[in-house]
């Protein structure tokens, strides 16, 4: 029983060695433009070669059997027909007399003919047995190679039969390729009998082997050759890709004062020249375009700080006249309040562009604390309740047993989970608004779910774009500056999470906020679904997520509101 073990858990061993050995051959072939061109190409050469190689050895094969098969059947019918005139000249009438001349006439056809075949002499059935006369041959041994079959076909015929047969070797096992010729002869005094040469091939058979074993060699060596050549060429092809990868890699790395090597004024010289003149236009584009991108940050920081001290002294001036505003006329009256609701929506607008341009600084950082949050999500939801008692939407909030507990940033989270809450009820148009709180091991996920207008596939692409309006005719009622969602979607990134949304037209829309419990932890999949279930009589809803945005993209300015 223990030897039976062993042998199955080294059977185990092999097996997945070898197909760790199979997955690493087949991953570098798949990894490797040269080792593929040049296993197709040994393979091709192999089958071809040996396709050609079968062809040239059969047709060798066929040539020397057919030039020795016709020398031997003239050489056996030149000792027939010299059998035939010593028979009829000889003399001999006793039994004696006839053996006598059996074996002169053996001895001499066997002596004579140039390849000394083996020579057998046989009474043929129902010729009358002659006292004293025997069947002659010069190797009794292969004998049985001369079959009833061979023998009825040479009785039944006046020409030469011949059979191919296997010769067994006098001093090994060995068996050789031969031809059995056979006719037959008319003897004075014992009647009819039959005359066969046996041919031993061994010679052409040598011959053969020889041929066989030189177009191997051949055909290997060619195989070979084809294969250095093949790997030279595709080295010399091959290796300026690979160059350029690698240049293009440390590109992609940010390293633009990486270039290719130009040798020579071949066709990869001039690859070499456009890459790196293609490198150069990139490296002076993107130069520029981080001059731009840093000039406008410094613009919309600049600005934001300058407006700030204007925007304080008409604020002081608003509240002067917002605080006397009963002693004014109607019109005077409703002026200062309109100027003192829009002056809190630009200085939440400035507030914005500052968060804004610090995301695409890259200076935003991250204060992150052990934190509930869904004592983050109650404390949004208080304040947006009295927003949505205005609006007519009821609020729902599901929270798990036990406290969702994460690395976060607590104001960066009820800053993006404000701006969900406060977004559903908006476009809730009266219909309730569910929020959701789950958590695994891994991550925790808020839904924020409403029932309202919805979007289109086309605008959950640009929901979280900057200054985005799905519908432009729609007014902002709680004085939203469009910044809202792009922030919160930097929020998450910086949180190392997702913020994902799904919508469909009049069903609603649903924002799932998904964030690593712990940092560190790269994100697989969230706690909650973002599609809700979908009833037996809606149709298929379109799904859609947040876009690919990057954190140092410049903003389209040319989408801005003014």
């Amino acid at each position: 029983m223990i030897t039976v073990a062993r042998t199955r858990r080294w059977a185990l061993r092999l097996r997945l060695r070898l197909q760790r050995a199979g997955r690493a051959a087949w991953t570098a072939w798949r990894s490797s433009l040269q080792l593929r061109v040049l296993t197709s190409t040994l393979v091709a050469g192999l089958v071809t070669v040996g396709l050609l190689g079968g062809y040239l050895a059969d047709s060798i094969r066929d040539g020397l059997f057919e030039q020795r098969l016709t020398e031997v059947l003239e050489e056996s019918a030149r000792s027939t027909t010299q059998a035939r005139t010593t028979f009829d000249a000889a003399p001999a009438v006793t039994g004696g007399e006839v053996q006598e001349l059996f074996l002169s006439l053996v001895r001499e056809l066997q002596v004579g003919a140039s390849s000394q075949p083996e020579v057998f002499l046989r009474r043929s059935p129902g010729t009358p047995r002659l006292n004293g006369v025997n069947d002659l041959s010069t190797r009794p041994e292969v004998g049985a190679l001369i079959t009833p079959d061979m023998r009825e076909a040479v009785r039944g015929s006046d020409v030469q039969r011949w059979v191919s047969v296997a010769v067994p070797d006098a001093e090994s096992d060995d068996e050789h390729p031969g031809l059995l010729i056979g006719s037959t002869v008319t003897v004075p005094a014992a009647g009819q009998y039959e005359l066969y040469y046996l041919y031993d091939l061994e010679s052409e058979q040598q011959t053969l082997a020889f041929v066989q074993q030189t177009l191997a060699i051949a055909g290997l060596g060619l195989v070979g050759l084809l294969g250095v050549m093949t790997w030279l060429v595709t080295w010399q092809a091959v290796q300026p890709v690979r160059t350029a990868a690698r240049v293009a890699e440390r590109l992609a790395d940010g390293n633009l004062g990486e270039r290719m090597t130009v040798r020579g004024m071949d066709e990869m010289a001039t690859l070499a020249r456009s890459f790196n003149e293609m490198a150069e236009s990139l490296e002076d584009q993107i130069f520029r375009m981080e001059q731009l991108s840093d000039l406008q940050r410094r613009f919309v920081s600049d600005v934001s700080h300058e407006l700030r001290t204007p925007l304080t002294t008409v604020r002081m001036a608003a509240e002067v006249i917002h605080a006397s505003r009963e002693e004014l006329d109607p019109a005077a009256r409703r002026s200062a309040e309109l100027l003192t609701t829009q002056l809190d929506r630009f200085e939440a607008l400035l507030a914005d562009l500052l968060e804004i341009s610090r995301f695409d600084a890259g200076a935003a950082m991250l204060d992150a604390e052990a934190q509930d949050v869904g004592e983050v999500v109650t404390l949004v939801v208080e304040q947006a309740s009295m927003l949505a008692e205005r609006r007519g939407v009821w609020l729902t909030v599901d929270l798990p047993e036990r406290p969702a507990v994460a690395d976060v940033d607590p104001r960066r989270v009820e800053r993006i989970l404000r701006n969900l809450v406060v977004n559903a009820i908006e476009h809730a148009d009266g219909k309730p608004v569910e929020i959701r709180v789950a958590a695994d091991s891994r991550a925790l996920a808020v839904t924020v779910r409403d029932h309202g207008v919805g979007m289109t596939a086309e605008a959950a692409e640009h929901v979280f774009d900057r200054f985005w309006r799905a519908d432009p005719a729609r007014a902002r009622t709680t004085g939203g500056t469009g910044l809202g969602l792009a922030i919160s979607i930097e929020d998450a990134r910086l949180h190392g999470g997702w913020l994902e949304v799904w919508g469909r037209p009049d069903r609603g829309a649903c924002f799932r906020l998904t964030l690593p419990r712990r940092a560190g932890i790269t994100l697989s999949g969230s706690p909650l679904p973002l599609e809700p279930p979908r009833e037996e009589d809606e149709p298929e809803p379109p799904v859609s997520s947040s876009p690919a945005l990057d954190p140092t993209s410049v903003p389209d300015l040319d989408r801005m509101e003014a």
